[in-house]
């Protein structure tokens, strides 16, 4: 029997929300998975039928969302289905909704000098990681308010170029967690959809994809 996903995309179009999602809505459906895209928020509210899924993807930076779609989503990730997504498409979001932040996990509040060169360490090897090393990226490289719950897979070093105080700080890139009985993956690479062309980033996004789904 297939695993569906549903991906939700919208909000700040800077982050290619469209792009992005349709990227991941192919490689989901490589795996197997029967994938529902849509550009609205509204099928969240529906409980019972975003309980059966395996997996929702939201790709929303910004915007606002509705409460009855906001107790939409948490009851149903809370009932165990699988949530997972990227940059501000899931870590800058709903920014009003603390419910929604204690979910993933963290809050994006900086990306000092903006797109620069950065490089992220795998810091934990397992299913999600495997095989996969430091490796160099050019885009944001988002600080972050995190969760110190959350199981962290990948991080990043600031080197103080672009804010000096927090030079040597080291920030977690990718986790893993639970809310409720529904895992949790997060990775905060992806500002636009250029970046998934580092295959690194690509593979490690899809298989956290994949885990939050119990299908890796």
């Amino acid at each position: 029997m297939n695993r569906k996903a549903f991906i939700t995309w919208g909000g700040w179009s800077g982050h290619e929300p469209e792009q992005t999602s349709a990227l991941f809505a192919k490689l989901l459906a490589e795996k197997g998975f029967a994938v529902e895209r849509v550009d609205s928020l509204s099928p969240l509210a529906d409980a019972e039928k975003m309980k059966t899924f395996d997996l929702i993807v939201p790709v929303w930076t910004m915007s606002s969302i509705a409460k009855e779609e906001l107790r939409g989503l948490l009851e149903a990730v809370r009932s165990g289905v699988g949530i997972g997504g990227w940059h501000g498409g899931m870590g800058d979001a709903f920014r009003q909704e603390t419910e929604y932040q204690w979910m993933v996990g963290g809050q994006w509040v900086a990306h000092p000098g903006n797109a620069i060169d950065y490089t992220v360490e795998v810091v934990k090897n397992d299913l999600i990681t495997a095989g996969i090393g430091t490796f160099a990226m050019h885009s944001e490289q988002y600080y972050m308010h995190t969760d110190p719950g959350n199981e962290v897979l990948a991080v990043t070093r600031f080197d103080g170029r672009h804010a000096d105080w927090i030079a040597g700080t080291i920030m977690p890139a990718a986790w893993k967690r639970h809310y409720g009985k529904g895992r949790v993956f997060y990775c905060s690479l992806g500002h636009v959809a250029a970046d998934f062309d580092v295959p690194e980033a690509r593979e490690l996004t899809l298989r956290g994809l994949l885990w939050a789904a119990h299908a890796l």
